[in-house]
């Protein structure tokens, strides 16, 4: 104040900002000044304290067995403790710290979440004439997400969707990723790259029809190079391309190569460019040799694989992906969904053989990733494929494995899924029964978590969910 004296602020001013209950009286300055350096700093801190985040929710699940999916031989009474999506530490009867909460699976079998490295997670077999005139691309991207929580549910908290319409598969990976809605991680190809008149063409109709949607088809070097472009583009994580004749297409051969091997070898040259892996749709024998040689990541199907073929997987390091599951189904099922005979015939000629190559290419050593072609049947039997393989060939070990940590090398995700060890993801499922024993138990999941957050749990009554007071039992 003019000529000295003491300076006064409102009391109730003073109270406003401060959150405090009226001051109605006047206040000396210097008094008020003092009380803000004590007020303040707590203020501040408060404030700071409602931005900071928080602590990740701390999760201990036991069990009575581990397979862990690194081949070693089952870890009992196994703890695995998780901080936030995050597993930090695996092992017998751990230390459980006093403020994580429990989830006690009992006698149960606790392995990592599986990995189906081959889905068509968008859409699902009904009648063949209506899904192909009166669907239209939005009725498949209104229950793709029905697809997604099936496959979830089933298990598979990882798969690689390997050819979706419109990038229905781009926009699913992106809600499941975002928390919008639930569903495994996933790895999507957009729109498979195809030959004219080949598998990814909409062939057998009169060439006056014309499909109002985005076409994978393209031809030629330069072609192939744009199409990997504009998959890259519009959010694809892998290239597929049919490098040879299918089954559920009109085409007249189930195996004929439909790319030049200098075709090929562009397009993989191009993906590799852009950080991208390849899989190659490929029955036939010579389709499969070329797609090898071109420098694939996998070849997808492999039924008429020949002992060359088999080599040169070997000796380039590239995975098989061979549905060996779903014949069964295609043979029992689609006559009744009105596909035309001459699909039916070509998947005749398909089944035991492939059955037979894939039991060669298991004693030859090849890597092998599970992949069941899901969305050719219904998505959630995906697990019905375990027996399969085990039937032709593979120990419930190996086929575990498939199904996780060689998925997860093939997907160039081992250090994120495919085992249950620290630093990964704690993507856990649990049978109640040994899949060692009887590897049909994997089609009886009854609990799931991805990234620490709990989906499924049918356990048995007598396993609960409770705080910790100490070590495991």
């Amino acid at each position: 104040m003019p000529g000295g004296g003491t300076e006064y602020y409102n009391g109730a001013t003073l109270a406003s900002l401060l959150s405090i209950p009226d001051m109605s009286m006047q206040a000396p300055r210097h008094l008020l000044a003092r009380l803000l350096t004590l007020v303040l700093p707590l203020v501040v801190t408060a404030a700071h304290a409602e931005d900071a985040p928080a602590s990740p929710r701390r999760v201990a699940v036991r069990a009575a067995r581990l397979v862990d999916g690194r081949g070693g031989a089952p870890l009992t009474d196994a703890v695995v403790l998780i901080e936030g999506e995050r597993i930090t530490a695996v092992g017998q009867r751990l230390k459980i710290p006093a403020d994580a909460q429990v989830i006690d699976l009992g006698k149960a079998t606790l392995l990592p979440g599986f990995i189906d490295a081959h889905t068509h997670i968008t859409s699902q077999p009904g009648n063949y004439y209506e899904d192909m005139f009166r669907k239209s691309p939005i009725d498949y991207a209104v229950v793709a997400h029905l697809y997604a929580r099936r496959t979830l549910e089933a298990g598979f908290t990882t798969a690689r969707d390997v050819g979706a319409g419109e990038f229905i598969d781009v926009s699913l990976r992106n809600a499941i990723d975002s928390g919008t809605l639930p569903g495994p991680r996933l790895q999507v190809a957009g729109l498979g790259i195809g030959a004219t008149g080949g598998h990814a063409d909409n062939t057998g109709f009169s060439p006056y029809l014309k499909f109002g949607q985005f076409s994978g088809v393209a031809d030629g070097v330069d072609e192939l190079r744009k199409m990997v472009r504009f998959n890259v583009k519009s959010g694809a994580n892998l290239i597929k391309v049919m490098a040879g004749a299918g089954v559920l297409s009109e085409e007249e051969s189930v195996g004929a190569p439909q790319y030049s091997e200098e075709e090929l070898k562009a397009l993989v040259q191009e993906a590799a460019m852009w950080d991208r892996k390849v899989a190659a749709h490929a029955h036939g024998a010579e389709a499969i040799k070329r797609a090898l040689r071109a420098g694939v990541a996998s070849v997808e199907h492999a039924s008429f694989i020949d002992d060359e073929g088999i080599r040169l997987a070997k000796e380039r390091g590239a995975y098989l992906v061979m549905d060996v599951y779903n014949d069964d189904y295609i043979m029992a099922e689609f006559k009744r969904l009105g596909y035309p005979a001459k699909i039916l015939a070509k998947e005749a000629l398909v089944g035991r053989t492939q059955r037979e190559n894939f039991r060669k290419a298991v004693r030859a050593g090849v890597k092998l990733a599970y992949g069941t072609d899901a969305g050719v049947y219904p998505h959630g039997w995906n697990a019905k494929q375990f027996a399969k393989m085990v039937e032709w060939g593979m120990t419930p070990m190996q086929a575990i494995q498939a199904a996780t940590v060689h998925a997860a090398d093939l997907l160039g995700w081992s250090d994120r899924v495919g085992s249950v060890q620290p630093g990964r993801f704690a993507d856990l499922v649990a049978v109640e029964g040994d899949p060692l024993r009887d590897v049909r138990e994997l089609e009886k999941v009854t609990f799931v978590m991805k990234g620490g957050e709990v989906f499924k749990r049918t356990a048995p009554a007598a396993a609960g969910v409770a705080s910790a007071s100490g070590a495991a039992q």
